[in-house]
């Protein structure tokens, strides 16, 4: 019988058993990552542990359609690109790999449309996202056996709209480091390091590492942790060794959101729950008097 599988689908294919098993994430660098604007189609790879390569789901072809319509009628001219376009107006989010090239993180339908509209080059932003060697040096120089973790997205940066907001970093360095902190957010962290609690981020986004590093010290906080990329389709071992290591090294774990206090112990289904007001204005020092009575 003969196949059905298009063109596309066959050169898919290709792409996911040439990296599966041996391409795997390296650090790309500041230069690189400042520097290198555009790459071009065939120096991008799949990610096999993407659902777009999986064959049961795969590719969505309607999507693709679009995003090749919009490539013939924009190009890849971003400066432009009014972002009401779709999703070509964003660049295809990447990571260096060995031994060449990168991987795609986000942008495998925009990929395929420039691919089969024979666009050589598109944008793309590179980052260098938290990788497993990154946790166990982190974790080599944490100082305490009990840790708090906090959403990065919904919880420690806040929309600009907002009123609850630390200052701005000053000029210039605000036009590099444009996120916003939450109001409470550099006390909070010296007040638990003061009491003896590792600091762990975690976002979902595709930050790097090192940008996340550098933000903080602007604030002269400390943080124990950094794990970026959190909705990277990694291997399915990764996170649990991730959950491996952190156990091991701590006790206990106090989970902070924008209403709840959720203290967790090691090897045990015991949970303590505080609940907050939601008041932004109190929400750090809610915290603090949380904590500051735990035993």
């Amino acid at each position: 019988m003969a196949s059905t599988k298009t063109e596309f689908q066959l050169f898919l294919e290709s792409e996911v058993n040439k990296v599966k098993g041996i391409y795997y994430p390296v650090k790309a660098g500041f230069l690189r990552r400042h520097l290198i604007k555009k790459v071009s189609c065939r120096k991008l790879h799949p990610n096999p542990n993407d659902e777009f390569c999986f064959p049961e789901i795969g590719p969505n072809y309607g999507i693709i359609s679009q995003y090749e319509a919009d490539y013939r009628r924009f190009g890849t001219n971003f400066p432009n690109l009014s972002y009401t376009h779709g999703g070509i107006a964003e660049r295809i989010m990447i990571e260096k790999t060995r031994p060449e090239g990168y991987m795609i993180l986000n942008g495998h339908h925009r990929w395929a449309a420039a691919l089969r509209t024979g666009i050589p080059r598109l944008p793309v932003r590179i980052v260098d996202l938290t990788q497993e060697s990154d946790i166990r040096k982190m974790l080599e120089t944490a100082g305490f056996d009990k840790r708090v973790t906090l959403d990065l997205d919904g919880v420690v940066f806040r929309p600009d709209s907002e009123t609850a907001l630390e200052k701005p970093l000053p000029f210039p360095v605000n036009r590099y480091f444009r996120e916003r902190l939450r109001l409470g957010i550099p006390s909070l962290f010296f007040f638990l390091k003061e009491h003896g609690y590792d600091i762990w981020i975690y976002t979902s986004g595709y930050y790097s590492l090192e940008y996340l590093q550098h933000y903080f010290k602007q604030y002269r906080i400390h943080v124990t942790g950094i794990v970026t990329g959190t909705a990277r389709k990694a291997g399915p071992g990764v996170m649990k060794n991730l959950v491996k290591m952190t156990s091991e090294k701590y006790k206990s774990t106090i989970h902070i959101d924008n209403h709840t206090v959720l203290q967790t112990f090691t090897g045990s289904r015991d949970f303590r729950d505080y609940p907050l007001t939601g008041s932004d204005a109190t929400w750090s020092r809610e915290i603090m008097d949380i904590i500051g009575a735990l035993k």
